[in-house]
């Protein structure tokens, strides 16, 4: 114990001789947490809408205030020209065309379904979908107030409706901050990590430095420990200024156990470290290391769910995500921190990412050549 405690002790001095790590360490939470945070949403509030009325009447201006007076749509052009309308949305300057055909007025008059043609651009699918959920609200809205203005209420008889009542658990705001938070956290203890801890082994073989390790009596399993401990401690310090950050620039609940999150959190930490530290064995220059990185990196946040439901991906994904810790960790952050989850819920998870750490860790300190 005393010997991985020197070791410990030792890679700390290492860490913070360097200056730039010495400042990334702490800086990089920071930058990271109030940039990404409120920059990275999928919510849409400006669709910018070209407008096609060829009808000109009260109706079809009822339906365009309506449009404008909405939070998610910004009129930015008007038009009696399809071409010049579709020229527009070619060139990106409209999200959406909303064409408004004569007769649309004089139709609702004879009580007759008025008709509307809608283009949309649909390069994002998601932003596509959304939009046209949005303008289908404001039709729907638009729709009741005239079946209202031209039906008798002495008359109106409508059959027996169901009444539904919303209520949202866990993010009763619809903030998406609150959503995206968790899953930011997780890219940060995640890219500090697993970039810093390889680096820190792979500097030491291109310096010659480790060599003067690997002619000791030091066991390979205490090396592996002290270059993972500092790292360790790091990220969950990194992981505490970021909690910090979220609750006092953001205002981000925390429902759950806070212990329970940092244990987690060194679960995934370890997992991340022994994978770093069994892809620096195979890298001979830092160069290699960054490389190889990166891709586990992109591949981990991409197939995390921290963007998009891990649930809708395809069976093979799903089944690559069982040994991607960073899926893990974005569960199990949303809901101690959204949710209040306790142990009994997220158990499974827990015990599945504990294996995970186990496993690198392992193949990590097996993979280590020690000449001595």
């Amino acid at each position: 114990m005393r010997t991985i405690l020197y070791l410990i002790r030792k890679e700390f001095l290492q860490i913070f001789r360097d200056r730039f790590i010495g400042k990334a360490i702490f800086g990089v939470p920071i930058v990271q947490m109030l940039l990404l945070v409120p920059a990275v949403t999928f919510e849409i509030k400006n669709v910018k809408l070209c407008i096609i009325d060829r009808d000109m009447t009260t109706e079809s201006r009822e339906l365009v205030s309506r449009l404008e007076g909405s939070t998610f749509f910004k009129v930015r052009f008007s038009t009696f020209s399809e071409p010049e309308g579709n020229d527009l949305l070619h060139r990106g300057k409209c999200d959406m065309i909303l064409q408004i055909p004569s007769g649309f007025g004089k139709e609702q008059g004879l009580a007759q379904p008025g008709k509307i043609f809608v283009s949309i651009n649909a390069i994002n699918a998601v932003n596509a979908q959304l939009s046209l959920a949005y303008l289908t609200g404001v039709i729907r809205d638009y729709n009741l107030k005239v079946l209202t203005d031209n039906t008798d209420p002495g008359f109106l008889q409508l059959p027996p409706q169901i009444e539904v009542t919303n209520r949202y658990w866990y993010n009763e705001l619809l903030n998406y901050k609150f959503y995206m938070l968790p899953g930011v956290l997780g890219i940060l203890i995640l890219a500090i990590g697993f970039v810093l801890a390889g680096l820190n082994l792979v500097k030491e073989k291109e310096s010659g430095t480790i060599e003067q390790i690997n002619v000791t009596p030091v066991k390979k399993y205490q090396f592996i420990t002290a270059k993972m401990v500092p790292f360790l401690i790091i990220g969950l310090v990194d992981l505490s200024i970021g909690l910090i950050i979220g609750r006092l620039a953001f205002g981000i609940p925390f429902e759950g156990s806070i212990a329970l999150l940092f244990l987690c959190s060194a679960i995934f930490m370890t997992a991340l470290l022994g994978l770093a530290l069994l892809i620096s064995t195979f890298s001979g220059t830092q160069q290699q290391y960054m490389f190889s990185a990166f891709l586990f990196i992109i591949v981990f946040v991409l197939m995390s769910g921290v963007f998009t439901p891990a649930d809708s991906m395809p069976v093979w994904a799903q089944k690559i995500n069982l040994i991607n810790p960073a899926a893990y960790i974005m569960r199990i952050n949303r809901m101690v921190m959204l949710k209040g989850s306790t142990f009994h819920d997220l158990g499974r998870d827990i015990i599945s990412l504990t294996m995970v750490a186990i496993v690198f860790t392992t193949l990590a300190v097996n993979r280590y050549r020690k000449t001595a």
